[in-house]
């Protein structure tokens, strides 16, 4: 069966509920400069973004951390939060 993964600001640290239907939140604490979007157009989908670059790589990298799958068939269960693009802001 199928758990949605629910991901919520709260204050500084971005919670992580329900994941593999497990009861425990995971907490993530956001570094200093890292602001947190979810993102309007694309359903199921987080924006990270700030100016030192090593903050929010690391913030990310927390947050896909939290989520691996320990103890499971990894070609199973795909469930996951996972970095899909990285780069600079384009200028406007």
């Amino acid at each position: 069966s199928h758990f949605p993964i629910n991901v919520t600001q709260n204050g500084n640290t971005v919670e992580i509920r329900n994941f593999l239907g497990e009861k425990r939140v995971r907490k993530v604490e956001l570094l200093e400069g890292v602001k947190y979007v979810r993102s309007a157009d694309v359903k199921d989908q987080i924006e990270l973004s700030g100016n030192d670059i090593a903050n929010v790589s690391l913030t990310c990298a927390q947050i896909q951390q939290s989520t691996n799958v320990r103890k499971k068939d990894l070609r199973k269960f795909l469930d996951g939060i996972y970095v899909s693009e990285k780069g600079a802001i384009p200028e406007e």
